[in-house]
């Protein structure tokens, strides 16, 4: 028996999925950051800012020629254009992840629907859906925005690093889709 299409049902389910890809993302990011974190000369020993991983936004020391998480970016932006406000230290350190499980949820809503509709979708087991992410938020949104500076100036390492978080992203984020579409 074929189930019905549910759109609806498909962006509550994709924005919890969504959170897990973004929960299980930062997690491959962190271990990707503690097993490179030996070398220190090599590139990628600290990924962009843009890509920085749960541990780096909620602690870790920037040098000064470090970039600031374009999550957080974001979040000043946002804090500053519509509430007039600058953001302290200790809101900073909560906005990033904020904005980063935001997007997370935001992005799963829309791919929740999107496999609801048509089975295309999923192909892929989520990969798809990651790598689009990863172009269409990472490669160009955020420079766009001025919140990284541009893909050619990261090494194609970073572009890797990046994209490999996407595709833990994608698969989770499908994943958990295809388990909560079952139960709900």
């Amino acid at each position: 028996m074929q189930r019905q299409a549910d759109p609806l049902k498909g962006v509550l389910i994709g924005a919890l999925a969504g959170l897990a890809g973004g929960l299980v993302m930062n997690q491959f990011q962190n271990l990707w950051s503690k097993l490179t974190a030996d070398d220190r000369h090599s590139e990628h020993a600290h990924p962009p800012r843009q890509y920085a991983g749960q541990q780096q936004l909620e602690g870790e020391q920037q040098s000064a020629e470090e970039e600031e998480p374009a999550t957080v970016k974001a979040a000043e932006a946002i804090a500053c254009g519509v509430f007039d406000h600058e953001l302290t230290k200790d809101e900073r350190r909560i906005a990033g992840p904020v904005m980063h499980y935001g997007l997370s949820a935001g992005a799963g809503m829309t791919y929740g629907a999107l496999a609801e509709l048509t089975p295309m979708a999923t192909i892929g087991f989520g990969v798809p859906f990651g790598t689009a992410v990863w172009a269409i938020a990472d490669e160009t949104m955020v420079p766009l925005f001025g919140l990284s500076k541009p893909p050619s100036q990261y090494p194609l390492s970073k572009h890797l690093y990046s994209l490999a978080s996407h595709f833990v992203y994608g698969a989770t984020t499908e994943a958990a889709r295809r388990l909560l579409r079952n139960v709900i």
